[in-house]
């Protein structure tokens, strides 16, 4: 039993889906401290000018969970989702599976959002029902008290859901020191290892780790075998390495 744990972010990259995939059961972070100008709230696309950002504008604040971030309504800032439709519609609209994706994705654009999770989870669960995969997917913040410590609370998640196997991302590893706390609770700590795929794409030259819409644009169908070509061997604790106290994945 694999399982999995990631901060909903806002348009993920293929990335995040491979570990959905790989997982039997993934779970939403949620309710832990939310990361000003993070993935949390912003990806890119690609335009005809090459990569472009789009950013939810939230009220912030240190101390606030992920769950607690609200999208801000008022004033032209409110006006993010006619903006980020406009540059999706202009950027994709001649893409072979527009016309697939395009008037299901202007119906969530269209929809008033007043909290980010919610905006994120939603776009997560429809990209992976596009892709076509079956994890069973929660959320922490619906789940029974969790531990404050990261390792602690990890182990915790995986003994409520039987899981032998916990498979992080990469970038977990500069925190993720040791998998001794796993190993006395029967538990393998494993690292994603992902190498990103080339796909057809619009516009021009390739450019990687872009929202997985890109790819959803671009290939359709083929989108989630497209994904797992990226997919490598997993690694141990004690085979990765950290670069200067660091390993960055969106």
């Amino acid at each position: 039993m694999i399982l999995a744990v990631m901060q909903p972010t806002y348009l993920p990259w293929l990335g995040y889906f491979d570990l959905i995939d790989q997982s039997h059961v993934f779970v939403f972070h949620d309710n832990v401290q939310f990361e000003k100008q993070s993935w949390q709230q912003r990806n890119r696309i690609k335009t005809s000018q090459g990569g472009q950002w789009l950013s939810v504008p939230v009220y912030q604040s240190s101390t606030q969970t992920i769950i607690e971030v609200s999208i801000v309504q008022i004033g032209t800032i409110a006006d993010w989702r006619r903006k980020h439709w406009k540059s999706l519609a202009t950027s994709y609209q001649k893409a072979p599976f527009w016309s697939t994706y395009g008037p299901v994705l202007e119906e969530v654009y269209q929809r008033k959002w007043e909290k980010l999770s919610e905006l994120n989870i939603h776009l997560i669960h429809l990209f992976s029902r596009w892709l076509g995969l079956s994890s069973r997917v929660v959320r922490a913040s619906e789940l029974p008290s969790l531990p404050l410590a990261r390792a602690e609370r990890l182990v915790a998640l995986c003994k409520m859901f039987e899981a032998d196997v916990y498979l992080s991302p990469a970038g977990s590893r500069s925190y993720l020191e040791s998998d001794e706390l796993f190993q006395k609770n029967g538990i393998s700590l494993v690292f994603q290892q992902y190498d990103h795929p080339e796909y057809p794409q619009l516009h021009g030259g390739f450019i990687s780790h872009l929202s997985v819409l890109d790819l959803l644009m671009n290939c359709g169908p083929s989108a989630l075998e497209i994904i797992r070509s990226g997919r490598k061997k997993w690694k141990k604790c004690s085979e990765m390495v950290v670069e200067n106290g660091v390993m960055n994945a969106n």
